[in-house]
């Protein structure tokens, strides 16, 4: 059957290719990013895109407008959109932190609060995290900001799956290991990831569509190397 699925960061990476594995299944897709134009030039017939940005309140109200008028209703939405700061902490400033944590936690926040009225008690909700967010894994210098932010929202995944519980839907966090995307290697431009974007976006996908009947407010590490 196919599903009514919303994705942030897709103008690249894990969620560009998100969108063409999605819509190529018949899926509904909403396509959200800064930039539209990627996802606009695939010219697919069941995918909308357009500009959003996580930091501009304004835009989540273009979202809701979407689902209400469009869809009635979300099945699957994936917190992809992420912001990777590589800096030495003793550079890192307030305000740096705050623009890693506005997209990466603030942006998961208020994205999935927008969305879940639409939901159904088996939708599911599917954030994209980092195995530098998990406790007792292999830590980098440079990404206090980012790591941090990555392991608030696996917290916040298991608040929401508690208080939800009764209702549903379902929360879930992947915490992924290093993916050869334009994001790792503008961070880090010498590393050579184990895994492609496609590679780890078919596991997201197939994760997306029926993880939940398995797991509620967990967080699954997939990652096949340290980090």
């Amino acid at each position: 059957m196919n599903k009514n699925i919303i994705i942030t960061g897709t103008s690249r990476g894990i969620g560009f290719e998100l969108v063409k594995l999605f819509a190529s299944q018949g899926h509904h897709v909403l396509a959200l990013s800064r930039n539209a134009k990627p996802i606009q030039s695939l010219d697919l017939s069941n995918v909308k895109s357009f500009e959003c940005d996580l930091c501009a309140i304004e835009d989540y109200t273009r979202v809701e407008a979407f689902i209400s008028e469009e869809w009635k209703h979300v099945d699957i939405l994936i917190n992809n959109a992420g912001t990777l700061l590589n800096k030495p902490f003793s550079e890192t400033t307030i305000n740096d932190f705050e623009q890693v944590y506005k997209t990466n936690v603030f942006g998961v926040s208020e994205m999935t609060r927008v969305v879940l009225p639409f939901m159904k008690n088996d939708s599911h909700v599917v954030t994209i995290s980092s195995m530098g967010g998990i406790q007792g894994s292999m830590k980098f210098p440079g990404l206090a900001a980012y790591s941090s932010s990555k392991g608030a929202v696996i917290t916040l995944t298991e608040l929401l799956a508690e208080e939800y519980k009764e209702t549903g839907p379902q929360f879930n966090v992947l915490a992924i290991g290093a993916v050869q995307t334009e994001m790792l290697k503008e961070a880090f431009p010498d590393y050579q990831a184990p895994t492609t974007a496609l590679e780890m976006a078919m596991y997201i996908k197939d994760f997306a569509l029926t993880g939940n009947k398995y797991y509620n407010g967990k967080v699954l590490q997939v990652s096949n190397s340290t980090p």
